[in-house]
């Protein structure tokens, strides 16, 4: 029936926790276990539906950083100083760059 047990098993069971524990606290123990059953079930959905394939390939790629933090990676490597200025700007000057380094 149950793991192996039969319906025997199971009522002895059953006369050994009510004997340990009293028929008042055994709802109590079979409540408190369906509601932690609950929660631990809720928190697990919520993990696995914040975990998306594309988007820990992605960041597996950045190797853990923001895009604007590879961008001033990039930009410290090519030799421009990335602080203050505006991501656009600094995509377009680091892009002129590389493709500069590349045709050498």
């Amino acid at each position: 029936m149950f793991g192996g047990l039969g319906p025997l098993e199971i009522i002895v069971l059953l006369v050994i926790f009510f004997v340990l524990f009293g028929a008042e606290r055994l709802p109590k123990m079979a409540n408190a276990l369906g509601r932690s059953k609950g929660e631990f079930q809720k928190g697990l959905d919520q993990s696995t539906q914040a975990m998306k394939l594309e988007q820990t390939i992605t960041d597996m790629d950045a190797g853990g950083r923001t895009p604007s933090q590879a961008l001033a990676a990039r930009a410290e490597a090519v030799g421009i100083d990335p602080t203050g200025m505006d991501p656009e700007e600094l995509e377009k000057k680091v892009t002129a760059l590389e493709s500069l380094e590349t045709e050498e």
